[in-house]
């Protein structure tokens, strides 16, 4: 347990992370983890509005980035700077680690001689990794943790954080019954998203099976495929629109199981301790990208020489035939969620 002296040389920790909503998501878990030793800590998380939801349950305020308003450009940041020397922090966790944040925590320091750590991303060890997908190569350390380290170089102490437990929420659909299963093809890169040919017999085969589906998408196209799937099944269901963030996650809770991308919601339903799918393509598990506390039993990824090929999926196929993802069947998909069904 930390020492007393440790436990009050900080009173109020800001926590930063803007974007993006896959990696907003893994923080809750190093902050219940980070209550949990410093209940008295006051914790104010620097985010964007629309992600509040994330961390309901958990004893934190926000300061909200309005990065096309108020805290515009370089004169926007110093704002920013000074609303945090205002709400009276005195220590800085930078877990974004990127120019704005490091911006942010250097005119904090220039206000008020904040004291601030910043992320160590690993992105040498993430460099070296690129094209060796060995299965039993040794993962490298978690966001999750990432994230705790930056919060114990300030001087605190704590474990790193234990997976979540099934929590009870609210179900935003309604009473259950059945078996109901959730169904997340798209990511921000082509090289995390399950292809469309694909994806389509996957909705067959999950409707088929299963009492209840459900999809998750953005707008525009993709909001487009799953309404067409709503439409051609009676029992799939398009979440765009229908639900926002923290019903979403709320929903995701009630999942028999969710195959997902490596995307927010292969993070929200590491939350809610839903078993999970996850179809990895260009990205690869060992970054430390996982859904937090997730097992190997769900993880669905093709061995071959060239990934992965972007730490974080943005790069286009050098093939242009993205095999890694066409290599994971729609067959051998429902077929691991079966498998992992049965085993709840």
């Amino acid at each position: 347990m930390p020492t007393k002296s440790k436990k009050t040389r900080y009173k109020h920790l800001l926590v930063v992370r803007l974007s993006a909503l896959g990696d907003v998501a893994m923080l809750p878990h190093t902050l219940r983890a980070f209550k949990t030793a410093y209940p008295e800590v006051r914790v104010t998380v620097l985010t964007r509005d629309m992600l509040a939801p994330l961390f309901d349950g958990l004893d934190v305020e926000f300061l909200f980035a309005d990065t096309k308003g108020r805290h515009r450009g370089i004169g926007g940041l110093w704002r920013l700077a000074g609303d945090i020397k205002a709400l009276g922090v005195d220590a800085i966790a930078d877990v974004h680690g990127v120019l704005r944040s490091r911006t942010v925590r250097i005119f904090a320091l220039l206000r008020g001689l904040i004291p601030s750590r910043s992320i160590r991303k690993g992105r040498v060890e993430k460099w070296f990794r690129m094209g060796y997908s060995h299965s039993k190569a040794v993962p490298l350390k978690h966001s999750v943790v990432r994230y705790a380290d930056t919060i114990r170089r300030l001087g605190f102490e704590f474990d790193d954080p234990q997976p979540a437990v099934k929590p009870l929420l609210s179900n935003p659909m309604g009473e259950k019954q059945g078996v109901w299963v959730g169904f997340a093809p798209f990511s921000a890169h082509a090289g995390k998203t399950y292809p469309e040919p694909l994806r389509d017999r996957v909705v067959e085969l999950l409707a088929q099976r299963y009492d209840r589906v459900f999809i998750h998408s953005g707008g525009g196209d993709e909001a487009a495929f799953a309404e067409r799937m709503e439409a051609t099944y009676d029992n799939v269901t398009a979440l765009w629109g229908k639900v926002r963030l923290g019903a979403e996650r709320d929903l995701i809770s009630h999942l028999d199981c969710v195959v997902t991308m490596d995307s927010l919601v292969m993070h929200l339903a590491a939350l809610v301790a839903t078993p999970t799918v996850s179809i990895w393509g260009a990205t690869h598990p060992e970054f430390g990208f996982s859904g937090y506390g997730m097992g190997s039993e769900g993880v669905m990824q093709e061995s071959l020489p060239c990934r992965p090929c972007s730490v974080y999926g943005s790069k286009p196929c050098k093939s242009g035939d993205y095999k890694c993802l066409y290599a994971i069947t729609p067959e051998m998909v429902v077929e691991r969620v079966e498998q992992l069904i049965k085993q709840e």
